[in-house]
């Protein structure tokens, strides 16, 4: 399981964890904590530190009813932000979070190494095409609608296989425009009951059927934080559970606020040669 990252080669068959840095105001968790560039790199700093093989940057929150950021602010939002995560620590590999095919080009052409699209081309039909133009590991994620309209779309007959059927039918889109590295995401929370969540999770194994590696991005959600009635600053430790659920499932990466709690999940979940 090689993914290509900017000529490097990251085997996928020994899981990896992808840090969050959001330079959002608005997001779910960690909305306007790195407002400024020190804040920001510092963050980029702690999660290489606690052991980050990726860090995701996200210009645009996708968590439920989020407000509409245009393509020019996501840019402008996304490219500095890149830019100065490499300047300082040239050897990261960044993954961009946009659904939208301009900001993942500028994002790349500025040092970026991977595209995580939540909407696996759906929103933005020259993603796919610049994707494959690009050469980089595309992430794909299960979504329904928008972030503004994912809520009221969680109407399944069987919800699994349903799933299994858009991943083919994106798969095969992908890989008809060249996109050789590719990464499936459940999108757990993305027009998902929580109920619907954990089914997802249960039956995770069964998208190991697509040959591909997957990803669980499960950190500090409401899955967690609403099943606890608690929150999200009060959601780390059963994301450390659902994170070791996902790796007993075949997730090869995790994708966290909190990188040192699941590379110590990795470890210990590795020792067990399971």
């Amino acid at each position: 399981m090689l993914i290509n990252c900017r000529g490097r080669l990251v085997d996928l068959s020994q899981p990896k964890v992808m840090g969050i840095l959001n330079c959002t105001p608005d997001s779910f968790f960690d909305g306007g904590n790195y407002n400024n560039d020190s804040k920001f790199l510092h963050q980029a700093e702690k999660l290489l530190a606690d052991g980050a093989d990726f860090i995701d940057i996200g210009a645009y929150s996708s968590k439920p009813n989020a407000e509409f950021v245009s393509e020019e602010e996501e840019i402008a939002r996304m490219v500095p932000a890149v830019e100065l995560v490499i300047k300082h620590f040239p050897d990261a590999l960044i993954s961009v979070d946009t659904f939208r095919a301009a900001v993942a080009k500028a994002a790349i052409e500025n040092g970026a190494a991977i595209v995580n699209d939540i909407a696996a081309g759906h929103l933005d039909d020259r993603m796919l095409e610049t994707v494959g133009q690009l050469k980089v590991p595309y992430i794909m994620m299960h979504m329904r609608g928008t972030p503004q309209t994912m809520v009221k779309l969680t109407q399944y007959d069987d919800i699994v296989q349903e799933m299994m059927l858009y991943f083919s039918e994106r798969i095969n889109a992908a890989r008809s425009f060249g996109i050789d590295d590719i990464i499936i995401d459940p999108g757990f929370g993305f027009a998902k009951t929580l109920e619907q969540n954990y089914e997802v999770l249960a039956k995770m194994e069964l998208f190991n059927l697509t040959d591909l590696p997957i990803l669980a991005g499960m950190s500090r959600k409401s899955m967690i934080y609403k099943l606890l009635n608690t929150t999200p600053q009060e959601a780390l430790n059963g994301t450390t559970v659902l994170n070791t659920v996902a790796l007993s499932k075949g997730a090869k990466i995790l994708r966290v606020h909190d990188v040192k709690e699941a590379v110590e999940a990795i470890k210990i979940f590795s020792k067990l040669g399971l």
